[in-house]
């Protein structure tokens, strides 16, 4: 399933990031796509949010990966060169368990779950867009206001 979201605004953002962690559940997995400045981050900071994370959400950019909560894990595989330094992170031990939220993910396509959920960001006009993808059949139900 395939559904596409206009993005006019931060309010519109934070509202489908608040919108879409209704429907997920720990051990998903959420592939985020889009050039740098996207709206990949401030996604994940919004979605952290409305799970009930209280820490500070930032890109792990430098680190690869922030741990928040018992809950969920933030990676960003943008500086890594080969499959081989994906595995080396332990995702094998994160599905699953953990709702895992994948900046830049292309390197790990051949690893993630059959059901991993796929977003894709991408500047149109002044305002961004995002689509969803995935094989879970509540796609249709998400809806922003």
């Amino acid at each position: 399933m395939r559904k596409e979201f206009e993005l006019i605004d931060e309010a519109a953002s934070r509202s489908f990031a608040r919108e879409l962690a209704k429907y997920i559940q720990r051990g998903d997995v959420i592939a985020l796509s889009g050039p740098l400045g996207a709206g990949k981050t401030f996604f994940t900071r919004e979605f952290c949010a409305a799970l009930g994370v209280q820490e500070i959400v930032s890109s792990p950019s430098y680190v690869l990966m922030h741990e928040y909560g018992d809950d969920v894990v933030h990676l960003d595989l943008y500086r890594l060169d080969s499959e081989e330094e994906v595995w080396e992170l332990g995702l094998h031990e994160i599905f699953g368990r953990k709702t895992l939220l994948i900046e830049w993910p292309s390197l790990a396509e051949s690893i993630l779950p059959r059901n991993t959920i796929h977003l894709n960001f991408e500047y149109r006009d002044q305002h961004r867009k995002v689509t969803l993808e995935g094989n879970q059949p509540w796609i249709e139900s998400v809806s922003i206001a």
